[in-house]
């Protein structure tokens, strides 16, 4: 944007503009430094100098002053006078203890020198000295859960970290309870031509619109209740899906007590309803593409130490019923156990044992078409993290159990590796992935060779398309991510697609198969998948996610759905989280 003696040009326009973004967030100012777009779980720890301008307003004071003292807050050249120390506000700064969330596959990492972080910032002239720190990432998507959003910083708020919607957070009627209030809104325009989950040749435009909204209640670090409901709706679509429409009802339902404390840390027990999410969400992930966001219901216990989490858990998939209350599915089991070790900042390694146990009727068909239950164990492990602008991300998992009248014996491999360009203008980053998934060489033996990916975010890793999920693939990928500007995070993805045997099925991001040839004639080259995606972050609450994804589609697709071009998407996203 054109600047003229330090004014800005349209200044009718700007006008507007700045009125629109301002109604819902106030300007940041001094933030602290977070690099980890993906929210890396040191963010709030890193070690990066400071950088300290004069302020460009005076400080905003602390909220909640009527409850309990704030801490000074220190101006350059200003000598403050001594005052009594706040216990209180030290308590809540670190409580509630939150999981710090894993990074998924591709993590990007963000700039943070100085410059305009947002839209808002740039408009207004406010140049930050680096990445504010924020609740959630600063992207459209986000695959975590609200219950971990950290807003403690707010406990000791600087100067423009307290807008409109920060004032429904860190409630305090008294120095032993907080309240929060939040949620979002998410409306996405599609336009797809033969894709989206199908090969269909047809086209469909369509609008998602999404609401969540959520209440938190802590007494002290002891008890914890949280409610969040959400309602998904969908228009003009001709082809909708099952995860597309569900009317208000509960998404997160649940109470935490506090069990006991090991080395200083909390453990904690929660039952009710919950989504899930671990590691690299390749295996169990609330799926936020979906209009309608993955959840479970029963009971979780998990230790926040300071380098180490463990968590283990029982749970029922939730079923949707778009117009009535959504029940439990008490034909499945799904449990397990999940260790995190961080030896060093940025780096985390994870072991896990998922089971996952379907008793619903002809869920499984084995061999001689004899339909059954299954029984599904996961062993896993991943090691990812960045060590002086190298990243990486391997993760490795083998399956075991009973599929009808199979045995299972089945794996899948994930082999990443990525370098970040720190002193190149625009910050680009790049990454080459290989992932493997196995699927049955023969479907008619007493193997069954087809790995399962449970509960998982298909669309992060096999293109936006979701015409591939992880069973039966092999998929090598790349990524190129890039900053136009410091609000602005581009991203371009090639997959090139292969199916491990050429008789099982090509399984979409639900893990439905939906092009199969049983005598494998029709080959294993499945295609490329091109992704283009931008995301553009207009303030701390609002932001714009676009994109288009294209397959070319290659011998398997040609011989399995007749002849076409390729299916192709595109897309808008605009979300509201406040």
């Amino acid at each position: 944007m054109g600047r003229v003696n330090g004014s800005l040009e349209k200044p009718a326009l700007i006008c507007v503009l700045v009125l629109v973004l301002t109604a819902s967030n106030a300007a940041w100012g001094q933030p602290e430094p977070e690099k980890q777009l993906a929210a890396d779980s040191d963010a709030t720890t890193k070690d990066t100098p400071r950088i300290s301008p004069q302020p460009l307003a005076p400080p905003v004071p602390a909220r909640n002053a009527g409850t309990r003292r704030n801490a000074p807050i220190r101006n350059a050249g200003t000598r403050v006078a001594q005052q009594p120390q706040d216990t209180t506000a030290d308590f809540w700064s670190h409580v509630p203890p939150l999981r710090r969330p894993d990074r998924v596959g591709y993590f990007v990492i963000a700039p943070d020198k100085p410059g305009y972080y947002s839209l808002l910032f740039l408009l207004l002239d406010e140049p930050s000295p680096t990445l504010p720190r924020l609740p959630y990432p600063p992207v459209s998507g986000d695959g975590y859960s609200f219950y971990d959003a950290d807003y403690r910083y707010l406990e000791n708020p600087r100067f423009g970290e307290v807008d409109l919607f920060t004032l429904l957070k860190r409630i305090h009627p008294t120095d032993a309870w907080l309240l929060s209030f939040g949620g979002e809104e998410r409306l996405r325009f599609m336009d797809e031509n033969g894709g989206y989950q199908r090969i269909t040749g047809q086209v469909n435009t369509d609008f998602w619109y999404r609401s969540r909204v959520y209440a938190d209640v802590w007494y002290r670090d002891w008890l914890r209740a949280y409610v969040e409901m959400s309602d998904a709706r969908v228009f003009d679509t001709k082809f909708p899906l099952s995860t597309d429409l569900d009317r208000a009802d509960f998404l997160n339902l649940f109470a935490d007590a506090k069990l006991f404390s090991l080395a200083q840390q909390p453990a904690y027990a929660r039952i009710g309803r919950q989504e899930l999410y671990f590691g690299s969400q390749r295996l169990v992930s609330p799926s936020d593409w979906s209009n309608v966001r993955r959840t479970f219901q029963g009971v979780r216990a998990f230790w926040l130490g300071r380098k180490w989490t463990v968590d283990a858990f029982w749970v029922q998939p939730v079923l949707i019923r778009p117009t009535q209350a959504d029940p439990p599915d008490h034909n499945q089991n799904f449990t397990g156990l999940w260790t995190r070790y961080r030896p060093y900042k940025g780096q985390a390694i994870e072991a896990y044992y998922l089971d996952l146990d379907n008793h619903n009727p002809g869920v499984a068909i084995g061999r001689d078409g004899i339909a059954g239950s299954y029984n599904v164990s996961t062993l896993g492990a991943r090691y990812s993290g960045d060590f002086r602008h190298f990243l990486w991300d391997f993760e490795g998992m083998y399956q075991l159990g009973a599929w009808s009248n199979q045995i299972i014996s089945a794996g899948a491999v994930t082999t990443g590796l990525g370098y970040q360009f720190t002193n190149v203008p625009m910050n680009p980053q790049f990454w080459i992935y290989h992932d493997f998934a196995s699927g049955s060489q023969n479907p008619n033996g007493t193997i069954h060779g087809t790995f399962n990916q449970l509960f998982a975010w298909g669309h992060l890793y096999f293109g936006y398309l979701d015409l591939v999920g992880r069973q039966n693939i092999d998929d090598i990928s790349v990524q190129f991510g890039f900053w136009p500007t410091k609000w602005i995070l581009t991203t371009f993805q090639n997959h090139v697609f292969h199916l491990v045997s050429a008789r099982d099925a090509l399984y979409n991001a639900s893990g439905v198969p939906i092009r199969s040839s049983p005598m494998g004639t029709a080959g294993t080259y499945v295609g490329d998948e091109i992704d283009i995606t931008t995301n553009i972050h207009l303030d701390l609450h609002n932001d714009i996610f676009l994109g288009y994804s294209k397959l070319f589609a290659g011998a398997f697709i040609h011989r399995t759905a007749g002849p076409q071009t390729g299916p192709s998407l595109f897309y808008v996203t605009y979300s509201l989280k406040w």
